[in-house]
């Protein structure tokens, strides 16, 4: 019996039901990352080779400990019960289970996905999902693909599969696969595979059904298990109750277990002829032994051949459900039917009016890959540890993430890529946050909260960073994720969420703390918080010992603490609204900024300051072990970060809290420094509407940077801010050490340092993360200066625009990097013709780690819709929130 079907609101609905808890539409999803090999949770060897010690190659035979991977897979929320798709041409070594790509080392560029696959759609309850597989009919060039990219220097460009020509004469299949949820366990598969060649083709699709492997671990689960039945798989598992996997016809089912090979792996006994790769070694190899005719085991595949001519397609179809159906299929098709419909509708209301079809269709590919990129991810540090001969209470620095001992993952959650980051990471997190709440505000709540439970937050408060070493430190823009969430919710219902915004605050608080204690080298309010996200962009390594001996002292990293204080304080004025004892906790914020603000402004004593007057703009400061102080003055994102630190409190602080703003002047009074900053600079004023600026600069020194960042041949880019200024490409700037020459050039594309390994550049492309923080920050100083502030955009153009018209402007040239041109030329897809002419390629976008700073090219991980999901709120938000508007939200909350 379907539930839920029709109705405009049906998907709303099914949110709601999700929300309360009434009904588990979330319960099934597209959880299954595109890649468990080479990941940290799988790495038991002694160096930490994670790539090296788990393969692509073994992935087919060897069972994973912590995770599963398939194409355009799903499971449910606990990843126990796994269903994927399963391919062969004919022609291939090897059954295509996972998605292939480069590792770090085997890339002159690093680790890179070499595939083409689409997330096309999808509803934030996954009762509807689309995506999009295209699989050549030749062999697949693994050989080819590795050999290439290894010759290959960090100055040439990556070898692509569509250089290889396994798609020369459209020789391949568009594989779509289709989801439709009857009911919350219910879930209505078709897939249909189109022959886009010139002859008939073959293609063995085998839709595969399996259990993670949990029982062979120590303290594991009992063996669940799965058998055929009359036209279906029935899969029984002691949590899960019994699945049934219907198919239609007198189709061929394989089975075999989710065991190693060991023979293949390790030269030893397997314990059963029937291993994780015998359905490939039976259709590939014909091994008729290595699958069990008794139709049983752990894994299992219904094996189609499908002789599709040129130009045509077939189809399949399947039921996953835990009814017993005596017709699976009769309402098969207008269930279907149903949810396409319903998804139209549902993205209907986020899609803003005004948005004309290439912007939609961005939007919601963007939306989509969001919600594709949901993974369960499942990791307990200290049986990890164990099992790799770690004492928890005995901390071995030689082991990852051995002071970890106390977090234990168990979730799903929002990953940046589930290719080449199938792991969360704090920073990225935050702004999938952002794109998510158009479309699950719920969802996108609950993953800001996660990262500061207990079992994730160390004991310490440091939020945990990523897998590879959560120790690491990540730019703090949680508590920025927090506030822009709110607001945003607050927006569009009328209705803050305190409950979400008090218990973010109060763990957030600790992770200050944690800031503060840990991050200040000299106690004087200026940070020094590692390479903080921003890899290879400078002079040195900030993640190493310097080779010159001292320390940095960072104008990114004292921003982001700035703007940590003021997100904090504006959090705690809100809440004050209900609570009272938030005032004392918004003026002690209120002071650590004062004082991050004098610390960011002062002339020190060697004439040493991260504000250069001379360039107007700021840079990190080389402290050295004689006391001397030399600025690095390489113009980059560390210079703009100060920037972003800009926030904007409502004049009815002063109405509603005149005991903060007397106790705010009483502390300007006592302290000099702070009144001298104000008297002389004031970052601490009243503009528009009455309302608060906190900034860490003054109107002058605004100008002077938004004079750089809006400069064509610097900063401002055609497809948005560049992380470096396009000055370094004739200026380069060099530092000499020990006879040694360090340097910073402008790379648009690819780095070619290998400074912070794999693809980390920061040297030049565009990075929507950050972008999006500066729009945010230029739309808090419009709401304070108002329309009358204006400035050149781009500079030396005579243009004149008011700070909410320049935002607007980086966020429409953000948004056309995937807009297509008359000639169909999107930027994001370079000069390759096949997405610009080709009508099965030319609608289909990807979204890349980062692009090219001056034509747009997607660069790095092809398939980021972490954070460059961003692109569906670049593309609607001034749609959404007009000037006036974004002002509003810095008035009085609503009670």
């Amino acid at each position: 019996m379907t539930e839920n079907t029709g109705g405009a609101d049906a998907e709303r609905l099914r949110l709601a039901e999700a929300d309360a808890g009434r009904v588990p539409w979330r319960r099934w999803g597209p959880y299954l990352s595109e890649r468990q090999w080479g990941t940290v949770r799988e790495d038991y060897s002694p160096a930490g080779d994670a790539w090296s010690y788990f393969t692509h190659d073994q992935a087919r035979s060897r069972a994973y400990r912590w995770g599963e991977d398939g194409i355009a897979g799903v499971s449910d929320d606990k990843q126990r019960l796994c269903f994927a798709l399963a391919l062969w041409n004919g022609r291939d070594p090897i059954l295509k289970e996972r998605m292939f790509g480069l590792t770090n080392a085997e890339g002159n560029h690093g680790e890179d996905v070499k595939e083409y696959y689409f997330y096309l759609d999808s509803t934030p309850t996954h009762s509807y999902m689309k995506f999009l597989y295209k699989y050549p009919q030749a062999e697949f060039p693994y050989d080819e693909l590795v050999a290439v990219n290894r010759d290959r220097g960090r100055g040439d460009f990556e070898y692509e599969l569509l250089d290889t020509g396994v798609f020369d004469e459209d020789r391949y299949f568009d594989v779509f696969v289709e989801y439709a949820k009857a009911g919350p366990e219910d879930l209505l598969v078709e897939i249909t595979a189109h022959n886009r060649g010139p002859d008939e083709a073959t293609l063995h699709l085998l839709p595969t059904l399996w259990f993670r492997h949990t029982w062979s671990w120590a303290g594991g689960t009992a063996v669940p298990g799965l058998r055929h039945t009359d036209g279906a798989i029935l899969a029984d598992h002691e949590e899960l109750g019994t699945h049934r996997l219907y198919f239609a016809g007198e189709t061929e089912t394989l089975f075999t277990e989710n065991d190693t090979d060991n023979e293949r792996i390790f030269g030893s006994p397997n314990t059963t002829p029937y291993v994780k790769d015998g359905i490939g070694r039976y259709v590939v190899h014909g091994e008729t032994g290595a699958v069990n005719p008794g139709h049983t085991g752990t894994k299992a595949s219904v094996h189609h051949v499908l002789n599709v001519p040129a130009g045509d397609s077939a189809t399949v179809r399947l039921r996953l459900t835990r009814a017993e159906l005596a017709d699976p299929w009769g309402e098969f098709g207008q269930v279907l039917d149903a949810r396409r419909a319903e998804a139209d509708s549902f993205f209907e209301g986020v899609v803003p009016d005004g948005l004309g079809a290439d912007e939609r269709r961005l939007v919601r590919q963007a939306l989509a890959g969001m919600l594709w990129s949901k993974q369960y991810y499942y990791l307990d540090v200290e049986r990890w540890l164990a099992e790799h001969g770690v004492d928890p209470l005995a901390a071995d620095p030689r082991v990852r993430n051995s002071a970890w001992y106390h977090m234990v993952n168990d979730e799903i959650m929002s990953m940046p890529d589930t290719w080449e980051y199938p792991w969360f990471a704090a920073w990225d997190l935050a702004f999938h946050t952002i794109a998510l709440s158009m479309v699950d505000i719920g969802f996108a709540k609950s993953q800001l909260e996660l990262l500061l439970r207990r079992l994730y937050l160390h004991p310490n408060g440091q939020i945990p960073a990523y897998e590879w070493n959560f120790g690491d430190v990540n730019p703090p823009v949680h508590a920025w994720a927090v506030l822009f969430v709110y607001e945003l919710e607050k927006h569009r219902t009328g209705r803050g969420d305190r409950a979400f915004l008090e218990n973010a605050f109060q763990k957030l608080m600790k992770n200050l703390s944690w800031w503060l204690n840990r991050k200040d080298v000299d106690g004087n309010n200026v940070f020094q918080g590692g390479f903080l996200g921003l890899d290879n962009i400078g002079v040195f390594d900030r993640s190493a010992p310097l080779p010159t001996g001292g320390h940095l002292d960072q104008a990114d990293g004292t921003a982001w603490m700035a703007l940590y204080c003021q997100n904090l304080l504006e959090i705690a004025v809100e809440l004050a609204a209900d609570n009272p004892v938030y005032i004392e906790q918004a003026q002690t914020l209120f002071e650590h900024f004062a004082w991050i603000a004098v610390a960011m402004n002062r002339i020190g004593k060697d004439n040493a300051s991260l504000w250069d007057e001379e360039d107007g703009f700021f840079y990190d400061v080389l402290r050295l072990p004689d006391g001397s102080a030399t600025p690095l003055r390489v113009r980059s994102l560390v210079g703009l970060i100060p920037l972003v630190a800009t926030s904007v409190v409502g004049a009815w602080t002063d109405r509603r809290f005149p005991e903060l703003v007397e106790g705010a002047q009483e502390f300007v009074r006592r302290h000099p420094a702070v009144e001298g900053l104000v008297a002389s600079r004031p970052v601490l004023g009243s503009g528009a509407a009455g309302r608060h600026l906190f900034a860490l600069f003054d109107e002058e020194r605004l100008r002077r940077i938004l004079a750089r960042m809006l400069d064509e041949e610097e900063f401002l880019g055609p497809h948005g801010i560049r992380s470096l200024s396009r000055h370094h490409a004739a200026h380069p700037y060099t530092f000499e050490v020990h006879g040694e020459t360090y340097g910073v050039g402008y790379l648009p594309a690819e780095s070619d340092s290998g400074m912070f390994g794999g693809n980390s550049n920061w040297r030049g492309p565009v990075w929507f993360p950050v972008n999006i923080l500066l729009v945010r920050a230029l739309l808090n100083l419009h709401a304070y200066h108002g329309d009358g502030f204006t400035v050149e955009c781009p500079t030396g153009s005579g243009r004149q625009l008011n700070l909410y018209e320049v935002a607007r402007e980086i966020s429409d040239r953000l948004t056309s990097t995937f807009l297509s041109d008359d000639d169909g030329h999107r930027p994001v897809h370079g000069s390759q013709p096949k997405f610009a002419k080709d009508p099965h390629w030319k609608d289909l976008i990807l979204f890349y780690e980062y692009f090219h700073g001056d034509n747009g090219a997607g660069l790095g991980a092809s398939h980021q819709t972490g954070w460059t999901g961003l692109a569906a709120v670049t593309a609607t938000l001034f749609h959404l929130v007009g000037s006036g508007d974004w002002g509003a939200l810095r008035e009085e909350p609503l009670s």
